[in-house]
């Protein structure tokens, strides 16, 4: 479930904690957690709902301006269920400050190499992590395609991969495009 950057804002501010969704099944469960650009957003509870019963209230509650408005923004066949999923703030984003952390040592760049090594054995398209580290390096705030592009990838996979480094706290998302961290700036610079 990805959250627009406005709700996920609403929810870490305190002003919205619901969601609703039409899917065929439940996609998300009570207890789960989501990234969003707003910190980390907690699912407390997933229900089944009928959405006539929705009022503008509970729209509001959702960061909507009617209920009618929600019903709108419905996606998928009118015949599938409708889900009203809770949310609440559950704290910033570990990425944040793990991007702002230095190396702490010699153990600690082992780990983030084989780390690095093993997503680059994992990989069906070869070893892509040094370099894709270097092209965000060199070009910060570039789009994905661009930078896709440049490595003679895809763009989508390219998306995924980056993500990958993010999660090592080696790259941080833009409004358009991404760019190396200063742990990122940090491991490049030890040359492994």
């Amino acid at each position: 479930m990805i959250l627009p950057v406005a709700v996920a804002r609403g929810v870490a501010a305190g002003g919205i904690d619901r969601a609703y969704r039409r899917w065929t099944s439940a996609r998300v469960r009570a207890g789960s957690t989501l990234r969003t650009p707003a910190g980390v957003v907690e699912i407390v509870a997933v229900d089944e709902i009928d959405p006539s019963s929705i009022t503008d209230d509970d729209a509001r509650a959702a960061g909507a301006g009617s209920a009618a408005a929600v019903r709108r923004a419905f996606r998928g066949d009118p015949g599938d269920p409708v889900f009203r999923i809770r949310l609440r703030a559950a704290g910033a984003d570990p990425r944040v400050a793990l991007r702002d952390t230095p190396l702490t040592g010699p153990d600690e760049l082992d780990e983030l190499v084989r780390r690095l090594d093993r997503l680059d054995r994992a990989s069906r398209h070869g070893p892509w992590t040094r370099a894709t580290l270097r092209c965000v390096a060199d070009h910060p705030g570039e789009r994905a395609a661009d930078l896709a592009g440049r490595l003679g990838r895809e763009r989508d996979p390219l998306k995924l991969d980056v993500r990958k480094l993010k999660d090592l706290g080696l790259t941080e998302s833009l409004g358009t495009g991404y760019r190396i961290s200063p742990r990122g700036a940090a491991f490049l610079a030890t040359g492994r």
